[in-house]
């Protein structure tokens, strides 16, 4: 299996809660992205989305989306943060260069973060895929069961 992939990203808008509705409308925002950047996975349905527990992630509304547009999608399992990629890798490589500095503007920060998105590479992000196989399969293999995890990064 390879990773030739779309990474999405949206700041969420100052005061804006992140709930069904909102996320709704970023799910459309990544439906049309991948609709523009790989139209033979779009038509095909030859991608996964990769969400976690978060109330907005399922909620009925979401869901209904999901299957209104043909998203084929993975939920995490409750109580298995190391099947995220933001925590095991993506927070990490945002957090070399933001840990210990201070900012006065949200706008640093996010221009800070850009940066940092921007500089991870392709090969970095098949890195992680094939981290976040690994530990999808650790998971199985322990049938849900508590596993002490190893970070590997």
């Amino acid at each position: 299996m390879t990773f030739d992939g779309l990474v999405h990203h949206e700041f969420v808008p100052t005061g804006q809660m992140v709930n069904k509705e909102f996320y709704k409308t970023v799910l459309q925002r990544l439906h049309d992205a991948v609709r523009r950047h790989h139209p033979e996975k779009w038509r095909s349905g030859n991608w996964i989305l990769h969400h976690d527990i978060a109330p907005a992630h399922r909620a009925v509304t979401t869901n209904k989306f999901l299957a209104k547009h043909n998203i084929p999608s993975l939920p995490q399992p409750p109580y298995s943060p190391d099947l995220a990629p933001y925590d095991f890798f993506l927070f990490p490589q945002l957090k070399k260069t933001m840990k210990g500095r201070r900012f006065d503007y949200v706008e640093d920060i996010q221009a800070n973060a850009m940066r940092q998105l921007r500089g991870i590479t392709k090969s970095d992000y098949q890195r992680c895929f094939h981290q976040w196989q690994e530990h999808g399969n650790k998971c199985i293999r322990a049938q849900g069961h508590y596993f002490e995890g190893d970070k590997t990064n």
